[in-house]
């Protein structure tokens, strides 16, 4: 290879692949704001020293399904469908789906002689336990959908 100009082919290779980049708003400097290079379009760059996003565990996002649905099924009332929804539809896992109408149970009991403010507090706490002993060792190994 020697010093002198770039062949047409190349040349017109070299620019397709640099108008490419730029259209998707690669750079190697980041991204089209000048931060990171998977940051949104537009979004500021994180000041110095600002703490990383937190990621939510698969306990807390267990937790978080578990006392939202919870919270639906007993807003339903007793025996009732509240939603129509089967357990992959309210994007829960068939393990999921079990300590939600073990913890459902628990808070219609609870709600009966403690009232519905007692009936929440109860499926809360007993979505934060259960999901937490569930995923105890960092995450199912029988399966995502067991």
């Amino acid at each position: 290879m020697g010093t002198g100009p770039m062949p047409g082919s190349a040349r017109a290779t070299g620019a397709a692949t640099l108008i490419a980049a730029l259209a998707l708003g690669c750079s190697a400097v980041g991204g089209p704001s000048g931060g990171p290079a998977d940051a949104p379009a537009g979004a500021p760059a994180p000041a110095p020293g600002t703490p990383a996003p937190h990621t939510t565990s698969p306990a807390e996002l267990c937790t978080a399904l578990v006392t939202h649905w919870s919270g639906v099924l007993l807003d339903a009332g007793q025996g009732r469908d509240a939603v129509g929804l089967d357990y992959q539809a309210m994007g829960l896992s068939g393990a999921q789906y079990e300590i939600l109408r073990a913890v459902t149970a628990a808070a219609r009991a609870e709600e009966r002689t403690g009232g519905p403010a007692a009936g929440r507090a109860l499926a809360a706490r007993e979505a934060g336990a259960r999901c937490a002993e569930r995923h105890r060792s960092g995450a199912p190994t029988d399966g995502p959908w067991q």
